[in-house]
C-alpha cells in the first residue's frame, strides 16, 4: 500500500514554513471530503503521513495550505487581500502501491510543487 506525505518550504527566508494548517480533501462523487488536517512541524513537515496507507486509495485529492497565515505570523507585510493566501493543489494518485509526496514551495507572491520522492 501507498501513502501520501507533504511539506513546506518557505523560498522567502530560505527556511522551512513551520506552524502551517494543511489540510487533505478528497473528491468522491462530485464532492469533496475532508480527509485530514494538519499543522507543519519545525521541518516544515506533518508529524506522520497526511494520508497513512489504511486510507490510501485511487483518487482525486485536493491540498490546502494556509500560506497566508503563516506569513502574516511571521510579520510579512501583506496587501489586503493578499496575493496569495490559501495554495490549493488539486492532484491524482492512480498508483495504490506508491509513495506520493507533494512538497510547496512558497513565498508571498510565488509557489511550486512537484511530485517528489
Amino acid at each position: 500500500m501507498g501513502f501520501l506525505t507533504t511539506h513546506v518550504l518557505d523560498t522567502a527566508h530560505g527556511c522551512p514554513g513551520n506552524a502551517i494548517r494543511v489540510q487533505l480533501f478528497r473528491f468522491r462523487d462530485n464532492r469533496r471530503e475532508l480527509l485530514n488536517e494538519m499543522i507543519t512541524n519545525a521541518d516544515g513537515r506533518t508529524d506522520s503521513a497526511i494520508l497513512p496507507e489504511s486510507e490510501f486509495l485511487v483518487g482525486k485529492y485536493e491540498l490546502v495550505f494556509a500560506v497566508g497565515d503563516y506569513f502574516k505570523a511571521k510579520g510579512v507585510e501583506l496587501a489586503d487581500p493578499a496575493f496569495i493566501d490559501d495554495v490549493s493543489i488539486h492532484f491524482g494518485i492512480a498508483d495504490e502501491g506508491s509513495h506520493y509526496h507533494v512538497p510547496l514551495l512558497v513565498s508571498p507572491y510565488s509557489y511550486s510543487t512537484y511530485r517528489g520522492s
